[in-house]
């Protein structure tokens, strides 16, 4: 008898605290024990703006990404990789500042690519993978 493929559990999040997804993806999925955000900009969900320093938006991109993972049930901490693309690898020290005064010792594993071009006129957007238990 052959066996019947098992779809995968996953389990959508979505939350009002950051700007609503400008495509057919979702905001963050839950995967067993892990929690994937799709990329994320510097827009501020309340103004709909985004601040003109990369290092501004990079911070408003990593709060975007903290309400998602709070919405999943778990917080920055627990990230285990990110992928930040950047319009331009000259505001590579700009983000490596914000980042690290948003996310604690040790960093999650990252990499950081530069891109002709992000939605909307904007310099940064990241992506990460979280532990859902909160990486204790």
């Amino acid at each position: 008898m052959p066996r019947r493929a098992v779809a995968p559990v996953m389990r959508e999040i979505t939350t009002d605290d950051v700007p609503e997804a400008l495509g057919p993806y979702s905001q963050g999925i839950v995967s067993g024990d892990t929690v994937h955000v799709s990329g994320k900009t510097g827009v501020d969900p309340d103004t709909g703006e985004a601040p003109d320093s990369v290092g501004e938006q990079t911070t408003q991109t990593l709060e975007n990404v903290a309400a998602i993972l709070e919405a999943a049930g778990t917080t920055p901490d627990a990230i285990v990789s990110a992928t930040v693309y950047l319009t331009d690898m000259a505001d590579y020290d700009a983000v490596n500042e914000a980042y690290r005064s948003f996310l604690s010792e040790p960093y999650p594993a990252r990499t950081c690519v530069e891109v002709s071009r992000l939605p909307a006129p904007l310099d940064v957007e990241i992506t990460v993978t979280a532990e859902l238990d909160g990486g204790d």
